[in-house]
C-alpha cells in the first residue's frame, strides 16, 4: 500500500466500511477500503490518522445518521454490500427507515400497495378510481378532488414502480430530513398537481406514475442547493445531467417506452419555482 496510507479500522461489513470511507473523503481525508482475511480495512492518510479515529468513534455510535448517508450520495458511490442473511436484512431496514420520514414512507407504501393490488387483477378498477378527470370542470374538482393527485400513485410495470419509488425515497427523504415533513408534503402536492394537469392538457387522462413528482424533487433540490446551500440540500452534477438527458430522450421519442414527457417537464419547472420560494425563507 502507498506509504502515506495507514490502516485505521477493520470492519466485517463492506457497506459500513464504504460508508465511513466516503465520509472521510467528504471531510478532505483521503481514504479507501481494502479486503483482508478479517474483513474490510479502512485506510486513510497517516497525517490525519488521529482525526480519523475521532471521527470513527462518532460514526460507529450512529452509522446510519443522515450526514454519513449524504456524504455517500455526494461521492456517487455504489455500495457492493457483502453480508449475510439476518444481519443484512436488519441493516437494510435500519438504513431504509433512517433515511425516510412519515411523508416519504406514506407515499412510498401507497404506491407499492396500489401496484401490488394492480398486478393481482385489480388494475382496471384501481386505475378508474385514480385516473385524472376525463372532463375537467368545477363540479368534477368538488366531487372527486383526489383525481388531481391520483395518477401519481399508479404505475404500469415493475421497472416503472422501482425507478420512481426509489428516487422518491432518496430525494424525498433528503427533503423531509433536512427541512420538514410539511415542506416535502407541499412539494409533493404542487408538483403532482402541476405535472398531472399539464400531461392531461397535452395527452388526455390515460397516464400515471410518480415521475413528474420525482422530477419536481430534482428541480427543488437542484435549485435550492444552488440558491441556498446553507439548507444542506444538493445533487451531484452528473446525476442532474443524467436525469435531464433522460428527459430529453423522452421528448425525442426514441426510447422503447411511452413517457409522460410533459409531466416530467412541468414537475421539474414547478420544483425549481418552489425552490425560489423556499430559498427566501
Amino acid at each position: 500500500m502507498p506509504a502515506f496510507m495507514q490502516p485505521l479500522v477493520s470492519l466485517n461489513q463492506h457497506n459500513i466500511a464504504l460508508l465511513f470511507s466516503n465520509y472521510l473523503n467528504s471531510q478532505a481525508i483521503s481514504s479507501r477500503v481494502e479486503k483482508d482475511p478479517q474483513g474490510f480495512v479502512v485506510l486513510c492518510q497517516s497525517e490525519h490518522l488521529a482525526q480519523a479515529k475521532i471521527l470513527f468513534d462518532a460514526f460507529i455510535e450512529e452509522p446510519f445518521a443522515d450526514k454519513y448517508q449524504h456524504a455517500a450520495w455526494q461521492q456517487g458511490e455504489i455500495t457492493d454490500v457483502v453480508s449475510n442473511g439476518d444481519s443484512f436484512t436488519k441493516q437494510f431496514k435500519t438504513q431504509f427507515l433512517a433515511h425516510a420520514g412519515v411523508v416519504t414512507l406514506s407515499v412510498f407504501v401507497l404506491c407499492w400497495l396500489v401496484f401490488l393490488f394492480s398486478i393481482f387483477g385489480f388494475a382496471r378498477p384501481i386505475f378508474d378510481q385514480l385516473q385524472f378527470f376525463q372532463q375537467l370542470s368545477i363540479k368534477a374538482l368538488i366531487t372527486e378532488p383526489w383525481r388531481l393527485l391520483g395518477p401519481a400513485f399508479f404505475h404500469f410495470s415493475w421497472l416503472h414502480i422501482v425507478f420512481n419509488s426509489m428516487w422518491w425515497w432518496q430525494l424525498g427523504g433528503e427533503i423531509e430530513k433536512k427541512l420538514s415533513k410539511n415542506t416535502l408534503l407541499n412539494v409533493f402536492l404542487i408538483t403532482a398537481i402541476a405535472s398531472n394537469l399539464g400531461q392531461y392538457l397535452v395527452s388526455g387522462a390515460d397516464f400515471g406514475g410518480l415521475s413528474g413528482v420525482v422530477y419536481g424533487l430534482v428541480g427543488f433540490i437542484w435549485w435550492l442547493g444552488w440558491l441556498a446551500p446553507d439548507k444542506g440540500l444538493n445533487l451531484p452534477k452528473p446525476l442532474i445531467g443524467i436525469l435531464l438527458f433522460w428527459m430529453l430522450l423522452g421528448f425525442m421519442e426514441i426510447l422503447p417506452m411511452n413517457m409522460a414527457n410533459t409531466a416530467h417537464l412541468l414537475g421539474l419547472v414547478s420544483g425549481c419555482l418552489l425552490a425560489l420560494f423556499y430559498a427566501k425563507q
